[in-house]
């Protein structure tokens, strides 16, 4: 007996022995694809290697369980699934999501996140973290994804920048049977349908990760450093109300919310799944949250890349064709009291020049001595300047004889507030100005500034857009 006892003791040694080894191997393995696939991880990600290693060991936990938050349409109790990844140590700045379906034709899942991470600087990695989510209900494709996602991605796994959940079917409403809104077929339904359930289930897993959430779809190419063109949009809206951005005009893609704002979108897709395809529910909801107006930023920072749909394969040649792949410049706009003494036509104000957004501010004919004026709420340095008049299908509404001039010293209410002095940058040349190192040409900080017009014309103006880069802020 004592020799029977000894020997299960010499066998279970050697089990804990081969799975302490297993768990070293895997550890060290994780470590080699680290150093091998990225040469950038610097010492804060090797921290979090050592914290997140482990975890990675055991993908077959259900955890971070969803609770309604805001009783919008009444208690939801949904368990994700990590199938790669852990909890996020920190909140980020931008969450990007992104939902993924077994293809009849094509897969470009693997392309997306790598555009996503090519496309981002080391320091503009280190304030996103992407979710992908698996809505397969085929587990074998899942796993198939999961070891691919794993293998290319692995570093960016363990540095806490990605994480691959799942919600298994028990959790999906009904999906067979549907009413057929706009004579769809039933497939089409069930398909639209389970993906606004998709969709829904993302957007509450994601609603606390971040201060912003932007939505791809599993088949995009991304712009060089769209996040800081995404933080410089967000700031030159500082103070504005909006419930949606968008940085594209196709579908569910680049539609940016603020974080706070995805539990009610989640119920709001959940509640009506089964009536309309998720894009335009999309518009309902901003609508309801009182943003009647589209706010689309141009150029476009995402581009649709994929061939096939993933709805039984068709085609779909979709493309953006205001999608710029290489990095711009995208202007500050710093917050400004805008005026003009020129007749307005319409509804198209002064406000609509100072913007990226696609309008425009569109005058009667202008007199000699007609303004558009800026002032800005802080005095600032410029570094570059540049106007728009005109449009394409209204060649000749231009500024024919203007000039721009930048001013200080205010006076005057709030209402009514202008520059005393003004210096003169330029003339307007075919109907458009633009200006470089400012800076270095005006001494003082620029409080005001002003489109003149100096000649009268019939024409009538079209200002299509005013740009304003600016360098440090004075007093900083």
């Amino acid at each position: 007996r004592h020799s029977l006892k000894y020997f299960d003791k010499m066998r279970c040694l050697r089990k804990r022995s081969a799975v302490s080894f297993l768990g070293i191997l895997v550890i060290c393995l994780l470590f080699m694809n680290l150093y091998i696939e990225d040469g950038y991880v610097l010492e804060g990600d090797k921290q979090l290697i050592r914290e997140t290693a482990t975890h990675q060991l055991n993908p077959e936990r259900y955890v971070h369980s969803f609770k309604d938050l805001s009783n919008f349409s009444g208690s939801i109790n949904i368990s994700y699934r990590y199938l790669a990844g852990t909890p996020l140590p920190r909140k980020r700045y931008l969450t990007i999501g992104l939902s993924s379906v077994k293809r009849k034709k094509g897969n470009y899942l693997l392309e997306t996140i790598k555009s996503i991470f090519e496309q981002s600087s080391y320091e503009e990695l280190k304030e996103i973290a992407v979710v992908v989510q698996l809505a397969d209900f085929d587990s074998a494709w899942c796993e198939g994804m999961v070891q691919d996602i794993s293998q290319k991605f692995a570093h960016h796994i363990i540095a806490g920048r990605l994480i691959v959940i799942h919600v298994p079917e028990d959790y999906y409403p009904v999906l067979d049977g549907l009413k057929r809104n706009y004579n769809d077929p039933e497939d089409r339904v069930k398909f639209r349908s389970k993906q606004n359930v998709d969709y829904a289930f993302l957007l509450n897993f994601c609603a606390n990760l971040s201060d912003y959430y932007v939505m791809l779809e599993d088949d995009v190419r991304c712009s060089k450093n769209f996040l800081t063109a995404v933080k410089k949009v967000i700031t030159s809206r500082e103070g504005s109300y909006w419930v949606t951005l968008e940085f594209s005009k196709l579908g569910y893609i680049g539609k940016l919310y603020h974080s706070h704002d995805l539990p009610r979108l989640a119920h709001f897709l959940l509640m009506f799944y089964q009536e309309m395809p998720c894009d335009w529910l999309l518009i309902h909801f901003r609508g309801l949250l009182a943003q009647k107006e589209v706010i689309r930023f141009k150029p476009s920072l995402f581009q649709h890349m994929g061939y096939y749909s993933s709805y039984k394969g068709a085609e779909n040649k979709l493309k953006d064709d205001d999608f710029e792949e290489e990095s711009f410049d995208i202007p500050d706009n710093p917050p400004a009291n805008l005026h003009t003494n020129m007749n307005v036509f319409e509804n198209y104000e002064a406000s609509k020049a100072y913007s990226s957004i696609d309008e425009y501010f569109w005058g009667k004919a202008p007199s000699s001595g007609d303004f558009y004026g800026i002032v800005f709420e802080k005095p600032i340095k410029i570094s570059k300047i540049k106007v728009v008049t005109g449009t394409e299908d209204r060649q000749n509404d231009i500024l024919h004889h203007g000039a721009l001039e930048v001013g200080e010293k205010i006076v005057g209410s709030k209402k009514g507030r202008q520059c005393t002095t003004y210096l003169r940058l330029g003339e307007f040349k075919n109907g458009n100005f633009e200006i470089t190192d400012v800076e270095h040409k005006v001494l003082f900080d620029i409080n005001c500034m002003r489109i003149l017009v100096t000649k009268s014309q019939k024409e009538w103006l079209i200002i299509r857009s005013i740009s304003v880069w600016t360098s440090q802020t004075p007093n900083q």
